[in-house]
Parts: C-alpha cells; structure tokens; sequence
C-alpha cells in the first residue's frame, strides 16, 4: 500500500496524543472525518518499539496502534482551533474500558514488510466518552479487529 496524501503528518499527529518519544506509533494520518479515521504506521519494525516482546512485535500490540487513532481522530473532532487552524487546546486523556470482538489472524507484526493501515470509526458518542470499531492491515490483508470503548478523564 502506497500513501497517496498525507492529511496530517508526524510532527501533528504527536501533539494529538498523549504519548511521546518512541511511543507515538503512528507515523501519519491518511484521511478522517467525524466519523472514521485512516492511518500509517511503520514502527512495527522498528527494534527500539516499546511494545516489543522477546525481540518480537505480537499482533496485540496492534491494540495500541487502533488506540492512538482513536486518540487522534477524538482529538481532532474535539479540539479548539485558533484561527491559523492549529489546536488551542490539550487533547483530554482516554482509557480503553472494555474491549470486545478482538480478533487476530496473525502471531507477530514485525516481520511485516512495508505500512500498516490503522482504522477507527466511532460508532456512539456518550457523555464522558465513545465506542469504536478498528481493524488493522497489512497490503489488504486484515491483522486485527475488534470494539472498544474509551473513557474520557473528567476535568
């Protein structure tokens, strides 16, 4: 899979999250609206990933990838822009509460070759927080699926 347009790229795409460093997974943010996000993300293969095992990438570290796009596509559909249009204010911190329906068909994402393909799309929107269905893929070939429900910090 080729990246046909960067939306948003790394340097803004980490100012959405709540992470840093070596943390922030994704590399960028292909396309999103109100409802879905797409994004990139190559440090799978990196050997410095925090979320290594035994010199190995599992397919449940994929979990936190679908997270961070979920924390990016919250953030840009909630955030206050100035009117140079770049973000005011600090994303508010969420905490995956229930995960349902995960389901992998892959062991490991490190030995995969080239991009991933991370998507959420918000099913419901609550007081103090959302639901999301995400999956994650590899040149067109499903890795990862499943439900979650985030949970936003209270002010």
């Amino acid at each position: 899979m080729q990246v046909d347009q960067i939306v948003i790229g790394t340097q803004e795409l980490s100012a959405l999250l709540p992470h840093s460093g070596s943390m922030c997974l994704l590399d960028s943010i292909h396309s999103w609206d109100d409802k879905l996000i797409s994004c990139w993300a190559t440090s799978h293969r990196s050997v410095d990933n925090p979320l290594r095992e035994d010199n190995q990438l599992p397919v449940h570290a994929g979990i936190e990838y679908a997270a961070q796009a979920m924390a990016a596509h919250g953030a840009l559909c909630d955030s206050k822009k100035n009117n140079q249009g770049r973000i005011t204010e600090e994303p508010k911190l969420g905490y995956l509460v229930v995960l349902t329906g995960v389901e992998w068909f892959c062991s490991r994402l490190d030995d995969l070759l080239g991009e991933l393909l991370v998507k959420a799309e918000r099913l419901m929107v609550v007081d103090g927080g959302f639901s999301y269905q995400f999956n994650v893929y590899h040149q067109d070939q499903l890795l990862l699926q499943g439900r979650a429900v985030v949970a936003l910090q209270n002010e």
